[in-house]
């Protein structure tokens, strides 16, 4: 699997590129729109560009056996669960489990989540959960929130963090309902400290009826939807988990299927899914070799005040200059 086309379709990319572009400045035109999303790119891009999130690895908060073995895990993102995997009678362990395991222990580079409890299950739920991270908030690098439908469940969350004083905690969003999906815009619109969307597969097809098949045909609509929304907005989109978790060929599928689509990276629920994740959701090296040739001669010819240039013959402009920083953005270059 290749991230560039062939040379045969460098032209073809490159039109595509520049018609996708000047779309994106056409339907910005509006002054106040313009403005709208011009403020929220400032605000969101550095912190979602701040570190990759290939593999984003569900841990229950109740198991401490399997926050402790999570420990050793080489992960992008870690996210230590108060909900859907842990039993209602158990809630109150997770949070004090996860509050030690954030105060006593080293995470390394691995970003530290904490996925509460949805805003629909009841305010004084999310209520306990926010309470138990407050004497560790200042080791909690985002919070996910399950089920949003609208950007007030982030602002919900937002409003508790600034009550705190908090500047430097971020934000997940877990769309995972007919109602989530076409809230997209709002949600990644208007939540301020939002760096990410999950794709919630399972509670989606539940939600809209869907009998989940092997392909995923029948969630490439939701699927593309989060992918396109957060691409608009300089937020990152993280794909489905693999529930079969032991076989890897259906894994494989979904990751090339994932990464095809544009998503950033992928939820994770066993140790043995990590590996694979992380080979389909960084770039072959020969892209990785090309985009970095880009970045080079691009930064020569900026020197001596050139845009457009070529490479082997080839036309390289704003476009795929873009589409080199991405490329390198994935491999942890950047």
């Amino acid at each position: 699997r290749s991230h560039l086309p062939t040379c045969a379709m460098w032209s073809q990319l490159s039109s595509s590129l520049i018609s996708t572009s000047r779309s994106r400045s056409s339907a910005s035109s509006g002054a106040s729109r313009h403005s709208v999303r011009r403020s929220y790119a400032t605000k969101t891009s550095q912190s979602a560009r701040r570190r990759p999130r290939r593999v984003v690895f569900n841990v229950p908060g109740s198991d401490q056996r399997k926050l402790q073995k999570a420990l050793g895990l080489d992960l992008d993102v870690m996210v230590l669960d108060f909900e859907d995997g842990v039993a209602m009678n158990q809630k109150p362990l997770a949070r004090q489990l996860v509050a030690e395991t954030l105060q006593t222990s080293e995470f390394g580079r691995t970003e530290r989540t904490v996925r509460i409890n949805s805003i629909k299950a009841g305010e004084d739920l999310i209520s306990m959960d926010l309470a138990a991270l407050k004497p560790v908030l200042n080791k909690v690098d985002s919070i996910l929130i399950p089920k949003v439908e609208s950007a007030a469940d982030c602002d919900y969350v937002t409003s508790f963090l600034e009550s705190q004083g908090n500047k430097s905690t971020r934000i997940f969003a877990c769309v995972e309902t007919a109602r989530g999906i076409v809230s997209l815009e709002d949600i990644c619109r208007k939540s301020n400290r939002l760096d990410a969307i999950v794709f919630g597969s399972e509670d989606y097809s539940a939600d809209v009826g869907i009998t989940r098949t092997p392909g995923l045909e029948e969630l490439l609509f939701a699927r593309s939807a989060v992918v396109t929304s957060c691409a608009a907005y300089g937020i990152q989109s993280i794909d489905l988990v693999c529930i079969d978790f032991k076989n890897n060929d259906q894994l494989i599928k979904e990751c090339q299927s994932g990464s095809n689509l544009g998503f950033d990276g992928k939820q994770a629920i066993h140790p043995n899914q990590i590996p694979l994740i992380y080979q389909h959701f960084k770039p072959p090296q020969h892209t990785i070799d090309l985009a970095q040739r880009i970045m080079n001669e691009y930064k020569s010819h900026l020197d001596k005040g050139v845009g457009a240039f070529a490479i082997d013959g080839k036309v390289i402009d704003m476009p795929m200059i873009k589409w080199a920083e991405k490329v390198l953005f994935k491999a942890n270059l950047l």
